[in-house]
């Protein structure tokens, strides 16, 4: 399978699972457990791109100037800093870094 066949399979599945979210029943989507499930799944599948991208380097598992900027960046964003000094901080320890070594 060639990686265009892919695109195009994971486009359709995706199409597919947008249009069957429609015809659940409302009355089940206004219930507080699955409200619920939904809101923690977010936030974990937001976790989860955030530690692939920080921690992977195709299969490698990698510690460079990407941690210490995903650190810096969680402190700040924690202290309520505005979200794009949070990025230019973020960047700018990364790019100290790279420098540096």
């Amino acid at each position: 399978m060639t990686l265009w066949q892919v695109v195009i399979l994971a486009s359709i599945a995706t199409l597919a699972f947008k249009f069957a979210g429609y015809l659940i029943p409302q009355r089940l989507l206004e219930a507080p457990t699955p409200s619920r499930i939904a809101d923690l799944l977010t936030v974990a599948l937001l976790a989860a791109l955030i530690a692939v991208q920080t921690f992977a380097d195709g299969q490698d598992i990698v510690i460079d100037a990407r941690v210490p900027a995903v650190i810096v960046a969680a402190a700040l964003y924690a202290l309520r800093v505005p979200f794009i000094i949070v990025v230019i901080a973020a960047a700018l320890v990364a790019a100290g870094i790279r420098a540096v070594t």
